[in-house]
């Protein structure tokens, strides 16, 4: 399962692709991701810090700092930002490509119908989500509005 730290992630980085676009990579202000996606500033913080130790953001310091993406948008996979925070996408470690360990209880990987299965969904999630980039999300994506400034009419 996908959790609230990652789909947070996910959601930053598509904010910071969704707001340079096909330009320059020009740093974005943590507040205003924050106030956009309806983050909480200090997780968001974290997150991004997270993300940057993989080489997914870059930060710049000063009057005009912020962070930015490290790479253009359409060579930054889901797969990539859900790795970076989750860790690997196979749901067992006999599964996993990045970080594959055999399981200790397991008589036999080869005739293992588990292991078969949790190798199919593997391959299905990552097909998916290392075939969807940032680029593709932020076209696709509605513009962000808080929930704070949004009201029901009556």
């Amino acid at each position: 399962m996908l959790t609230s730290k990652a789909k947070y992630a996910l959601r930053a980085m598509i904010d910071l692709a969704a707001q340079t676009g096909a330009g320059p990579r020009r740093p974005l202000f943590i507040g205003d991701i924050a106030q956009r996606q309806d983050i909480p500033r200090r997780f968001l913080e974290n997150i991004l810090l997270e993300v940057r130790k993989h080489g997914l953001v870059v930060s710049h310091r000063g009057k005009a700092g912020g962070y930015a993406l490290a790479r253009a948008p359409d060579l930054i996979t889901f797969a990539d930002i859900i790795r970076a925070i989750d860790g690997p996408l196979a749901l067992s470690p006999c599964a996993s490509r990045t970080a594959y360990q055999r399981c200790e209880d397991c008589r036999d990987e080869a005739t293992c119908a588990l292991r078969r299965t949790l190798v199919k969904v593997r391959d299905a999630t990552s097909g998916i989500l290392e075939g969807t980039t940032l680029a593709d999300a932020a076209q696709t994506s509605a513009p962000a509005v808080p929930a704070a400034k949004t009201r029901a009419k009556s």
